[in-house]
């Protein structure tokens, strides 16, 4: 989680529990308004994307038909 967004959860936690409700509700449309389908990638799952793509490129994968899953 970003540091911004550590910042505003706790700001939310000092607001009573309606006015936490509102606040989500607006974070809500915002995010909604943004990216309707929740398709957007955030920078961080973009670069956890990234990497996996790197390792997937460098074969630093196992592919499930290698993986005994029957094994004890």
């Amino acid at each position: 989680m970003s540091e911004l967004a550590l910042k505003t959860a706790t700001m939310l936690d000092c607001l009573p529990q309606e006015e936490q409700k509102l606040a989500y509700e607006l974070v809500r449309r915002i995010v909604l308004a943004w990216d309707p389908d929740f398709t957007k990638l955030t920078p961080d799952e973009t670069a956890e994307l990234e990497k996996a793509e790197a390792e997937i490129d460098r074969g630093d994968v196992v592919s499930d038909s290698e993986i005994d899953w029957d094994a004890d």
